[in-house]
């Protein structure tokens, strides 16, 4: 399954694609989403560090936070996670 999610901006971005997938491991760093602030997420890592990333809008938001709950259930994981711009391109399948 895919999904796109437009960020903010290119930085904010780079950042969730780079806290969503890890490439060499094969793994995914968010581990839940802590609060949702109308287009604010702040997400959990593994690490138990939070961050806080900017989305386009609420409704990414809620598309993102959607398309993550399985991934966070560990019902489905990442395979690839790419940041184009704004947009991040996100490929998940079942385990």
């Amino acid at each position: 399954m895919k999904i796109s999610i437009r960020c903010d901006d290119k930085y904010e971005a780079q950042k969730l694609a780079s806290l969503i997938f890890i490439k060499d491991g094969s793994e995914t760093f968010i581990t839940s989403i802590l609060n949702v602030v109308q287009n604010e997420l702040v997400v959990s890592l593994k690490d138990q560090s939070a961050h806080s990333i900017l989305l386009y809008d609420e409704q990414n938001v809620e598309n993102f936070a959607d398309f993550m709950q399985s991934v966070i259930d560990r019902e489905d994981r990442i395979v690839s996670a790419r940041a184009v711009e704004e947009n991040v391109g996100i490929v998940k399948e079942k385990i």
